[in-house]
């Protein structure tokens, strides 16, 4: 009988599971489970034991015994998309898909509200919807809801659980995927699981890592980094006691110590129980932070890779359409890592983000058109989610040494970065707001809505607008999921209200999380004002995406311009089976721009420009107006 050291015998997780089938459990259901099971094990049990060691078995099994729970219970619905996507698994790498992200109370009040906006995704085109943090948090320190006290409470304020999964039966129903934050790094204070463990419940207390005395916690700190040094020194934060607990974060997240087997087993319950409500994505929140390792940065670590694939694994078998998204906002290597069919389907793209910025800010793009020659390509199976901004601030993530490449020092320019979008640079168009700003040094990260920082908000209408719809065109075309945050695409400006506001007047993000801006979606369809002219022609632009499958995966060909003012690059691709090819220019220069006959001489004589329908000749000089985009399709 097979077996490992201090390891539980292999007919016992058998003998176990056959006994966790329910009577009304069908044949066909529990069949399909035991088919995943059989696929899914053998890779599960491996993983845990480089995690836990073999003497963690006992706990694996109850993992496995809470996964088949997990399936027996979830809706008939649900598991016929698990059947669908299972026939069509490359669905989220699709040129129809189109993201959206906002928070539930800003954008709509409450979860009854959003369902009410559901015609307007409709008409937008979404078929990816990201909520914000919606759970219970605690009133004043939630750091925006990702301090969570309950993965099973939505927020009273918002509606209840019942609520949510009702959203996403209509959101399914509309063809719109739905995507939550899991915040699995760490907990509010307030969690029932922090509560019992500072109070030394035996089933609690290592859920966390808590410390006597300062010993630890300073021989931690000699290789860890500060995150919010103005919310509180080091890693760790005293507790009422005299104790010590690490908080990376804020002083009231706490970490969760996932050396214990059973935090791991708590932490796959709940998502597994985010899956059965109908959520299709979850958001893995600060992926790079979840193992701690004395002498180490606590970053990164070989054992957080060995979670999120132990963790898909458990998924596989209760929810097996469920998707992970990776929020690694790291080194550009440390990004990719986390990327992988096993792991990370899905991943937010910082540094093509950033460097979009970048290009803006200096009418050039040879940091970019290097990113995408280099770091663009992940893994089959994978995609890129590509964002012009988030919820949170921009932080200039790009690379050091490649910047050295172009005769770029990283130092030097993200001060200028800093400066431009703030507003501290010679006729700067950016209203950015700093956060955390250290002014002596310069050093700071940038907040604010995708129009203030594109200079909507310095009465720089026309150019401005021409500088959203580029920027936008950019994540439109590269391949992924393109995510709009939702107000952007009818032009919001800075919210200044945050400051009057003493729960956000210390964090500067919130000037670029305005409210619902019920005037500008009113005035979305006329194109005279600037609501309607970013909406319109960026609607145009969602359009003609959905109609060119070459968008779709993540292959990418640069293409050099020979002008360093306008980025180019090619999509192939198949149409109506046969190969097909989208180059794509954007100019982002505030002047008209030329590519010349040579540069253009290795493209076929003709092609479509897709934005306007018309065929055009590429044999002859090329010139795009300032902010120009164009999308050929050639034979």
């Amino acid at each position: 009988m097979p077996t490992t050291a201090s390891g539980l015998p292999d007919d016992h997780f058998q003998k176990q599971l056959l006994s966790a089938r329910r009577p009304a459990t069908s044949d066909a259901d529990w069949q399909s489970f035991e088919a995943r099971f059989d696929r899914e094990f053998s890779r599960l049990r491996s993983l845990f034991h480089r995690i836990y060691g073999p003497e963690a078995d006992a706990e694996l099994l109850q993992v496995v015994l809470d996964a088949a729970a997990s399936w027996q219970d979830r809706p008939a619905d649900l598991k016929g998309i698990d059947a669908s996507r299972a026939m069509t698994p490359d669905w989220f790498q699709s040129h129809r898909m189109l993201g959206g992200v906002c928070y539930v109370d800003l954008y709509a009040g409450n979860l009854a509200g959003l369902r009410e906006r559901i015609p307007y995704f409709r008409e937008l085109g979404l078929t990816y919807l990201h909520l914000m943090p919606l759970f219970a948090a605690p009133a004043e320190n939630s750091d925006g809801g990702y301090a969570v006290s309950s993965y099973r409470d939505v927020d009273p304020a918002l509606g209840t659980m019942d609520d949510l999964a009702a959203l996403a039966r209509e959101l399914r129903d509309s063809g719109i995927a739905l995507v939550v934050d899991f915040i699995f790094n760490h907990t509010s204070s307030e969690h029932t699981w922090a509560r019992k463990a500072i109070a030394g419940d035996p089933e609690y207390r290592d859920f966390y890592l808590i410390y006597p005395d300062r010993e630890m916690p300073d021989a931690y700190e000699r290789t860890v980094r500060e995150i919010f040094p103005d919310d509180h020194p080091g890693s760790f934060v005293q507790l009422e006691d005299g104790r010590w607990i690490w908080a990376s974060f804020h002083s009231f997240q706490w970490d969760l110590n996932y050396r214990n087997p059973r935090v791991f087993r708590a932490m796959a319950g709940e998502m597994l129980y985010l899956a059965n409500q109908g959520v299709d994505i979850i958001r893995m929140d600060a992926v790079a932070f979840i193992w701690k390792q004395l002498g180490t940065t606590c970053e990164s670590l070989p054992e957080a890779h060995l979670l999120l694939q132990a963790f898909n694994a458990v998924c596989r078998l209760g929810a097996p359409s469920l998707l992970f998204k990776s929020e690694a906002i790291v080194h550009p290597d440390e990004v990719v890592q986390y990327i992988d069919p096993g792991e990370c389907q899905l991943s937010y793209n910082p540094l093509q983000m950033a460097l979009i910025w970048n290009s803006l800010a200096t009418r050039e793009v040879s940091l970019l058109a290097q990113a995408l020659e280099r770091r663009h390509s992940i893994p089959a199976g994978t995609v890129w989610v590509n964002y012009v901004r988030s919820h949170d601030d921009i932080g200039w993530t790009f690379s050091d040494e490649e910047a050295a490449e172009l005769g770029v020092n990283g130092h030097d320019h993200r001060r200028f970065l800093n400066a431009f979008y703030v507003n501290r640079f010679p006729d700067s168009f950016a209203r950015g707001v700093p956060f955390q700003d250290n002014p002596r040094t310069g050093d700071c990260r940038i907040s604010g809505t995708a129009a203030s920082l594109a200079g909507l908000e310095a009465d720089d209408d026309a150019a401005a607008v021409a500088r959203i719809l580029l920027i936008h065109s950019i994540i439109l075309s590269t391949g992924g999921i393109p995510l709009l945050y939702l107000g952007d695409e009818v032009g919001q400006l800075n919210d200044y209200s945050y400051l009057a506001d003493p729960a956000k007047a210390g964090d500067s993000r919130w000037v670029g999380r305005p409210a619902y801006p019920a005037d500008r979606y009113a005035t979305r369809t006329d194109p005279g004002t600037d609501a309607g002219a970013i909406y319109t022609r960026l609607r145009h632009l969602i359009k003609v995406r959905k109609q060119t499958p070459e968008f779709g995966g993540g292959q990418l060909v640069p293409f050099n311009t020979n002008n360093p003012h306008v980025l180019g690059y090619q999509r192939p691709g198949l149409l109506d089976g046969e190969p097909s090819t989208v180059v794509v220019f954007g100019n982002f220069a505030d002047t008209p721009q030329k590519i010349t006959a040579d540069t253009l001489s290795g493209l076929p004589d003709t092609a479509l420009e897709l934005i306007t329908g018309e065929r055009c000749r590429l044999h002859a000089p090329l010139t795009l107006e300032p902010h120009g985009v164009r999308w050929y399709r050639t034979p």
